[in-house]
């Protein structure tokens, strides 16, 4: 698990069994982008990590847009660790 937290959101990056998830925290709202373990295939967006999916993309951009919006911030004031830089396609 690596956390990483700037401009007011922490972001939480873990794997699970089946999933890399990187959860995103700020001012009581999260949002969740997930990915399959092996590391492809589409990108889930959720507004947690156990919560149903949204919506799926293949671009890491876009899913982060959409966690952005989530959390009522700006795409590029989203911290990403370097653990979570090689998600998406």
């Amino acid at each position: 698990m690596t956390t990483l937290s700037e401009n007011g959101i922490s972001a939480t990056y873990f794997e699970t069994d089946h999933e890399r998830v990187l959860e995103f925290s700020c001012e009581g709202k999260t949002a969740a982008v997930a990915q399959n373990i092996e590391g492809y295939g589409m990108l889930k967006v959720r507004e947690t990590p156990e919560s149903p999916e949204i919506e799926r993309y293949y671009g890491f951009d876009m899913a982060l847009d959409h966690a952005a919006e989530l959390l009522g911030v700006q795409p590029n004031d989203l911290p990403i660790p370097d653990s979570a830089a090689d998600m998406g396609m």
